[in-house]
């Protein structure tokens, strides 16, 4: 029975960064590909409509599930391939979250400014 603790939550999270990341691959793909149609096609109109302050936004939410993801798998490591990884697995958790949280204000810092248009 799914009791909410930290297992369910660092399962829950890293499946929906992995599924984020997937469909942002996708359209990285889908839009980079629109470069094969030349200078004056579709690609430069898509730039300026990825330029909007909710896509800024959007592209620090894909950095934050990238950093996540990452440290998550790692941590899913350490409980596959040692004895004491499942025995710790929730404060294994608590580091991922505080390691995406140590480097996610440094890119807030630099981003935030930017997609605010102060910098």
């Amino acid at each position: 029975m799914y009791r909410g603790r930290e297992g369910q939550w660092a399962f829950v999270l890293h499946r929906l960064s992995g599924v984020a990341l997937a469909l942002f691959l996708l359209l990285h793909v889908i839009d980079i590909s629109l470069v094969m149609f030349g200078p004056e096609g579709p690609f430069n109109a898509f730039l300026a409509f990825y330029h909007q302050w909710p896509f800024r936004v959007g592209l620090v939410l894909v950095m934050a599930a990238v950093v996540y993801h990452a440290f998550n798998g790692l941590r899913i490591i350490l409980m596959d391939f040692t004895e004491w990884g499942v025995k710790y697995q929730g404060a294994l958790w608590y580091g991922a979250l505080g390691a995406t949280t140590a480097v996610g204000i440094p890119v807030l810092w630099k981003i935030v400014p930017e997609i605010l248009g102060i910098a």
